[in-house]
């Protein structure tokens, strides 16, 4: 299915998750890499699309790259708009990344190589800091997702059979609890809650937003 059987933009906005934002002094390239270094105690947050799995179905291993970009006014978050045409999440946000393969040497090398084969992001830029809880999607994916600095220069090549654009969301915006709307939607197999931020002309939501609270909870604890 190329697009959900509803218009994210056109539901009402059930309540905000309204937590106070991640301290500005937090988002830096130095105490994000002491937090991953430190792992401290916390709790992500489990997203109902998780339930939607069929029973003792196996999910797909998958990675992506959360790249944060070094920019002079603060940390920037490299985001890709995926292409129309798409069997799955076609026009929607989302991270570089994709399905692990056999010749993939572990999760963090998936997240390299699909973000390498998606927006030409030559790994020498690419400073992993660690990775955060697998995620679950509802499409069947169990999803590790990959934080990682980039350290600008650096040179972007989308593929255009997968890729429409690649564009850069303020991690200061993100991280605020006040900008994480909670929506619903009634389904055949019943009603389902997501977060989205939306952002100028983007609407990010869904998988992609689920990862960013967790990487929020992260950040906070």
């Amino acid at each position: 299915m190329a697009r959900p059987p509803f218009d994210p933009r056109a539901l009402p906005v059930d309540g905000v998750a309204g937590e106070a934002a991640v301290a500005l002094e937090r988002l830096t390239p130095h105490w994000l890499r002491q937090r991953f270094a430190e792992q401290p105690a916390w709790q992500a947050e489990t997203a109902d699309e998780s339930a939607m799995l069929a029973p003792r179905q196996a999910p797909t291993p998958a990675s992506v790259l959360i790249p944060l970009v070094a920019r002079e006014n603060g940390l920037q978050l490299l985001l890709t708009l995926r292409t129309e045409h798409l069997s799955a999440h076609a026009g929607q946000i989302s991270f570089p990344g994709g399905r692990a393969e056999d010749y993939d040497a572990n999760a963090i090398d998936t997240a390299l190589r699909e973000a390498e084969e998606e927006i030409g992001l030559a790994r020498r830029h690419v400073d992993v800091l660690g990775t955060l809880p697998h995620y679950l999607t509802g499409t069947g994916f169990c999803v590790t997702p990959v934080v990682a600095l980039l350290q600008p220069p650096f040179a972007l090549q989308a593929d255009p059979g997968e890729v429409a654009e690649v564009f850069e969301v303020p991690l200061n915006f993100l991280m605020d609890g006040q900008n994480h709307q909670r929506l619903s939607v009634e389904l055949p197999a019943g009603r389902r809650s997501f977060y989205a931020m939306p952002y100028g002309e983007y609407f990010i939501w869904g998988a992609t937003a689920g990862m960013l609270r967790n990487l929020f909870h992260f950040l906070r604890a």
